[in-house]
């Protein structure tokens, strides 16, 4: 046990539980009503755990149990634990998208923490939106927090190939288009690319999100990589709960671990692992919940300076999470990374990140290589901008062909999805390989909830000539598991009126990665009458939690957060009263 700064009368949870009053005699006899002795907490932090397990959550399937874990380590560090079950965002089920949701969960963290007695929490999730948005909750909230994240799963397998989550579903849904797999192989690898519980165990959202909680601070070191079905993870969840214990008496909080050097060793660690597109979003909102100013000039910074080391696909050609974590997980790659990171960052340890990485070792140099080795030069993303996108987009340049880094092509238009994929499949579809094909009214408010749909699938006609990438132009976002020259991310989005609103079939796009742009090649003259003549969309939503969400949500570039929900919208909320 670290030294107290606290004592047991400072616990947030003794408003609740100490006063000799009739208000707290009944939280104590409702505590006694299920079965605790007065022993149990008087004196003791009060540790949150707030699981998002649901039948609904394939990623999350083991936190049912895993859940005894991380109780185990609460109690043994002489906590008293008090499950509380939070929204449970599935990518897999839930629709339109979770996108649509992450701000829902982030509020619904912040409010279970400031409701009810608790003095610290950990923080159960894993699946693609549940960090950031817990995350987003917690700080908010500034109550001394741990991440556990769920773990990748195992690799997959079909017929003795290895499968990656999402990337090889793409690969082999092109392949059955194309009429090179049967509809008997294509069930055989439904069954054998998701073989246990946990995340997607390619370098999709899951991955990059869990990794930046760590490098942000937010977790147990090395905790991000540990597979799912390992018992390496089952000790991680219950250090994970002694630890927490000994942070509240610390009052080791949020606001102190995430500074701007925090977000910037996050920044470094994504550019570093060829991390998912979504990661610039969520780091933005989160950054902005810790009072932090950090932005896609940010990004581009690093992605300047920073090479992707991590050989995990689908940057990589080869290696999955598993890999990775036997190769020395993210411990590993930023121990190859040092000199782009601030070592002397705080973390839930109570160390700095140096300290944490000191031991750090690399046991297989293809799968995290060395900057001189990296597998692409540069970070993974790229944020670009022009009179296109003059808010910024961003692409995923270690996943797409080197050829679209630098293109000009005609633009196919699509204003929804549905009419996008009847279109593909028409065999007399006009359509190149030179085409930019743009899907349009599917960010923020267009989507609604920007959901991942940018990866647009190639046409089929192309597909069985052999064509496998084509530069995709969208305001959507797409999984981290996908890949190919896919610019997304349009801001302002065109359901709003942004530029992306005026495009029409056959005008002329230049992209230059090199150089960070995207033009839309017609005069400001012409571009001024289309704007005159647009007209905004049918209204989404005009009653619910939609409603509230299309007049709220902000542009990706400011990270999709609920404006009322950003720090600086007005003062700190006060603690509950009791009466």
């Amino acid at each position: 046990m670290t030294d107290k700064k606290k004592t047991p009368d400072q616990l947030r949870s003794a408003r609740w539980f100490a006063p000799d009053d009739l208000r707290a005699f009944g939280h104590r006899s409702r505590a006694m009503q299920m079965g605790y002795a007065p022993e149990e907490w008087t004196g003791r932090p009060v540790i949150a755990i707030l699981n998002t397990w649901s039948d609904a959550q394939p990623c999350h399937a083991h936190f049912k149990t895993r859940v005894d874990d991380v109780r185990r380590g609460v109690l043994m560090a002489g906590g008293f634990p008090m499950e509380l079950p939070a929204l449970s965002l599935s990518e897999s089920y839930l629709k339109p998208t979770t996108m649509l949701y992450r701000n829902l969960l982030a509020m619904d963290a912040e409010e279970l923490l400031r409701g009810h007695p608790v003095d610290g929490v950990v923080l159960m999730g894993g699946c693609d939106k549940t960090t950031p948005a817990l995350l987003l909750g917690a700080t908010s909230m500034n109550l001394p927090a741990i991440y556990v994240p769920a773990g990748p799963m195992l690799r997959g397998n079909w017929k003795g190939k290895t499968l990656g989550s999402g990337s090889d579903a793409w690969k082999y849904w092109d392949e059955r288009r194309a009429g090179k797999i049967s509809d008997a192989d294509w069930v055989d690898v439904e069954g054998g690319i998701a073989r246990s519980y946990g995340t997607c165990m390619t370098m999709g959202t899951a991955s990059t999100m869990t990794a930046i909680a760590e490098a942000i601070g937010m977790t147990l070191p090395g905790a991000s990589s540990i597979p799912a079905a390992d018992a390496g993870h089952i000790r991680m969840a219950s250090e994970s709960g002694r630890r927490i214990v000994e942070m509240v008496w610390e009052d080791l909080t949020p606001r102190k671990i995430q500074t701007r050097a925090a977000f910037e060793n996050a920044i470094t660690v994504a550019m570093a692992m060829g991390c998912s597109t979504n990661a610039i979003i969520h780091l933005i909102a989160q950054a902005r919940r810790a009072g932090q100013d950090i932005g896609l000039d940010d990004f581009e910074s690093a992605s300047r300076k920073v090479p992707v080391s991590a050989n995990v696909r689908p940057s990589g050609d080869t290696y999955l999470m598993e890999d990775f974590y036997y190769a020395g997980g993210l411990p590993g790659l930023m121990s190859r990374i040092k000199d782009h990171l601030h070592l002397d960052a705080i973390t839930v340890t109570g160390k700095s990140l140096g300290d944490n990485i000191a031991r750090a070792e690399v046991h297989n140099d293809d799968v995290i290589r060395t900057v001189e080795t990296a597998i692409y030069a540069e970070g993974a993303l790229a944020v670009l901008k022009g009179n296109l996108a003059p808010d910024g987009c961003v692409i995923k340049p270690s996943a797409c062909e080197p050829r679209f880094l630098k293109h000009t092509g005609p633009a196919l238009v699509f204003d929804d999805y549905p009419s996008m994929k009847k279109a593909i499949d028409d065999p007399d579809l006009d359509v190149t390989a030179d085409h930019v094909l743009i899907l349009r009214n599917a960010g923020p408010q267009g989507g609604p909830g920007m959901p991942e749909w940018g990866m647009l699938p190639i046409p089929t006609k192309l597909v069985q000539q052999g064509v496998r990438d084509m530069v995709r132009l969208s305001d959507a976002r797409m999984s981290g598991t996908s890949y190919g020259a896919c610019i997304l991310h349009v801001a302002p989005e065109s359901y709003i009126g942004g530029p992306l609103a005026l495009v029409r079939n056959g005008d002329m796009i230049s992209l230059d990665v090199d150089a960070r742009t995207i033009n839309l090649d017609v005069s400001e003259a012409e571009l001024a009458q289309r704007r005159a003549a647009w007209t905004p969309p049918a209204v989404r939503y005009e009653r619910g939690y939609g409603w509230m969400f299309t007049r709220h949500i902000k542009q990706a570039n400011e990270g999709c957060d609920f404006d009322f929900l950003e720090t600086a919208f007005g003062a700190a909320v006060e603690e509950p009263s009791i009466y």
